[in-house]
């Protein structure tokens, strides 16, 4: 018998849905099993433990009451200058850094100052800034009295976070030259501005041919299939198991090879990725590097590194490859702060982006003379980072671009926290976390995953019918497969358990995969989830053997 209220038809259409679309069903069926079993009184004995999504059930407190330290030294600053009726003057810049020393001392025991004196510190002596322009730009920007300028980043911040990248998503070992960076509104902006300057700049046309190194985060599925770029995609699948029934989302050589062809102008990977939460291995960066040396020294790559901190040792692509990198970092779930709306995309100063525009025929070189000509006197000399802010407000709105100022500080302290040894401690706390978590859910299911001292661990993907395979064999696998939806038990979850997760294939898996976010719930929830999974799967294999099939 079914155990949903739902026709297999029904399912196989909702399945359509983008799997953070779906979520919201499992969350409406979720939210029915309170109060739903016979027999029961409280609603609040069935929890709804939503793991679908991904953002985290922690905050970075330190760095957050430094910058609320910091406003309110902004506060005398301003009041400084001019002072009437809550009117305030803009904060000036000589003598700032003496003026900071002195506030410090006479409020001891405000919150976050002594992490914000050391910070401040500690900037000052490993990027070489002038304290008096460094405290005036922490100090001016979380009054946010000023447009952004330079709008693209600014001065000292642009420091701080290029050192912190360096020191976290390449592992300390940057590559020679320069990186420069554009502040943007978290991760998802960075995404949106990447694939609409590469289309502006003639760098990507409607109907070209990407790829995509799946499993991967949906917007990378979705976005290339809208009307506006209606690419041809090409999948780099991680379709490796390491035993029978049992995954290990790594690349084969011969999928990554896909890329040698040079009609592939651009891959975007999510690295860690999402949803196996697995770091490039070295072998498939590595071929990485080969290809782009040998057969296709023009493919744009697009990194997409939020979860690099959650891995030991970690290297970008961008470290390996950086002339033909265009790097997407968001601070949104190391530090707690998918609200906060920051995030990056570097662009090393040498770059494969550039040389193409330049090499670009003299009509497009023309048109794009025209769209940047009321910036510069000589347009052409416009470096595509640059061009990114500037088609981020339509060209013409390029006067007031530009990340708001008071997340800038916040992006800076951030940074600096992660330099300071509790902001190394920190990071090892958030391991810990999300290692604790993934054992305990594998605990309740039962289940086994390949071992990979890559593996981020913010999120893992199950495969349900490869594991229906390694416990019982292919005739039940083949059972499930013909008689249910992939998508089945994720409805059975919510609607019985109140448990909702993701499906997998929605991220371009495999359709009898699941995703599970283990950032947002507590601890021993994820034991529960794992129960109430191992529970489903006993359920299918009844169903199994009451068909005579086992």
């Amino acid at each position: 018998m079914p155990k949903t209220t739902f026709t297999r038809e029904e399912i196989k259409s909702f399945a359509q849905l983008s799997p953070f679309e779906l979520k919201d069903k499992f969350i409406t069926l979720a939210q029915h099993v309170q109060g739903d079993r016979p027999g029961q009184k409280d609603k609040s004995s069935v929890q709804m433990l939503n793991a679908g999504r991904g953002n985290p059930n922690w905050t970075a407190t330190s760095p957050r009451e430094a910058f609320h330290a910091l406003g309110y030294f902004a506060l005398s600053e301003s009041r400084r200058v001019w002072t009437a009726d809550d009117l305030g003057g803009m904060p000036e810049r000589a003598g700032s850094g003496d003026r900071f020393d002195a506030f410090v001392r006479r409020h001891p025991d405000l919150p976050g100052i002594e992490l914000l004196q050391r910070s401040v510190a500690y900037a000052v002596e490993r990027f070489g800034f002038d304290k008096d322009a460094f405290v005036h730009e922490l100090t001016d920007s979380s009054i946010g009295d000023n447009y952004p300028v330079p709008d693209r980043i600014l001065a000292h911040t642009e420091q701080v976070v290029r050192g912190y990248v360096e020191d976290e998503m390449f592992d300390k070992r940057p590559p020679e030259g320069n990186v420069s960076y554009f502040a943007t509104e978290g991760g998802t902006a960075a995404m949106c501005y990447v694939f609409d300057s590469l289309m502006k700049n003639g760098i990507l046309r409607k109907g070209d041919r990407i790829a995509l190194m799946v499993p991967v985060f949906t917007p990378y599925i979705e976005i290339p299939e809208l009307d506006t770029y209606e690419f041809d995609v090409v999948h780099v699948n991680a379709s490796l198991f390491a035993e029978t029934g049992v995954r290990e989302w790594r690349y084969p050589e011969e999928e990554v090879a896909k890329l040698e062809d040079p009609s592939v102008k651009l891959v975007c990977l999510v690295n860690p990725s999402n949803p196996p939460s697995l770091a490039l291995s070295k072998r498939v960066a590595d071929q990485l590097k080969e290809i782009v040396a040998d057969k296709n020294p023009n493919l744009v790559v697009v990194t997409d590194d939020v979860y690099g901190t959650f891995v030991p040792g970690f290297r970008s692509v961008a470290a390996d490859l950086p002339h033909n990198t265009l790097l997407v970092y968001s601070y949104s779930k190391h530090y707690g702060a998918t609200g906060w709306r920051l995030g990056v995309i570097g662009l090393h100063d040498d770059n494969v982006i550039d040389r193409m525009i330049a090499e670009l025929p003299a009509a497009e070189k023309e048109r794009l003379n025209k769209r940047y000509g009321s910036l510069s006197l000589e347009p052409e000399k416009i470096r595509f980072i640059d061009r990114l802010v500037a088609d981020s407000r339509q060209v013409a709105l390029n006067h007031t671009a530009g990340l708001s100022l008071p997340q800038q500080v916040m992006m800076t302290l951030f940074s600096l926290f992660d330099m300071l040894p509790e902001g190394q401690a920190y990071k090892e706390r958030l391991r810990a976390i999300v290692g604790r978590r993934l054992d305990l859910l594998l605990e309740g299911a039962r289940m086994k995953i390949a071992d990979d001292d890559k593996r981020a661990g913010y999120y893992i993907e199950l495969d349900l019918l490869a594991e229906a395979e390694r416990v019982r064999g292919k005739g039940f696998a083949d059972f499930l497969e013909k008689n249910y939806e992939p998508v089945d038990p994720l409805f059975r979850l919510a609607e019985q358990t109140g448990v909702v997760l993701l499906n997998g294939g929605g991220f371009d898996g495999p359709e009898w995969s699941v995703r599970v976010s283990l950032a947002n719930l507590d601890d021993l929830d994820y034991l529960k989830i794992g129960h109430h999974l191992r529970a489903i799967f006993d359920e299918y294999a009844a169903e199994w053997k009451e068909s005579s099939g086992g």
